[in-house]
């Protein structure tokens, strides 16, 4: 649920591109996201920081796209996001040594730390290769075409990148199973 609840605005900018065009499915992806936020506030729940900052550049993005009329900008906005998540998680390994994947899923799984650093890599290296692939896709090709890659193509590639780290995963899911 939480998942598709996340996929809100994607799919919704996605049907008013197809109904109507890149400028009336951008207005529609900033007003879907102040509205997901709105409803979690409504429903006193916490709004996690990607959410935040999903809705901080889909303004700044969206709202150059509209104010400039180039639908240029909004081309851009999933590769920065992917990218300033990719920082995130680089910077704060390295600056700070503090995994931040260790640390959303301590509680969940037990692994060496060795483990924990390739877990975390593999992201960065995989929101670096969604953030070119968004910018190939966006440059290179037709604007339906992005869009339609921006849903299905990026939920796919994300989707069999999740599959794989689940198998990488697995193992020490089992591990900790045993050793109970």
């Amino acid at each position: 649920m939480k998942f598709l609840f996340d996929l809100f605005p994607v799919i919704l900018f996605f049907a008013a591109f197809k109904l109507f065009d890149i400028y009336v499915a951008t207005t529609v992806a900033i007003v879907a996201t102040f509205l997901q936020i709105g409803w979690l506030k409504w429903r006193k729940r916490k709004v996690d920081a990607m959410m935040w900052i999903s809705l901080a550049i889909i303004a700044v993005f969206g709202g150059a796209t509209l104010a400039l009329h180039d639908e240029t900008f909004i081309k851009w906005k999933p590769t920065v996001l992917y990218w300033l998540l990719g920082i995130v998680l680089a910077g704060s390994e390295l600056l700070f040594r503090r995994n931040l994947i260790r640390a959303m899923l301590k509680e969940q799984l037990q692994m060496p730390e060795s483990a924990w650093t390739r877990l975390n890599w593999s992201w960065v290296g995989f929101l670096g290769f969604m953030g070119a692939a968004n910018l190939y896709v966006a440059f290179n090709f037709s604007t339906d075409t992005w869009v339609n890659f921006k849903l299905f193509g990026g939920m796919g590639l994300m989707l069999v990148f999740v599959v794989l780290q689940a198998l990488f995963l697995a193992r020490y899911v089992e591990d900790k199973k045993e050793s109970r």
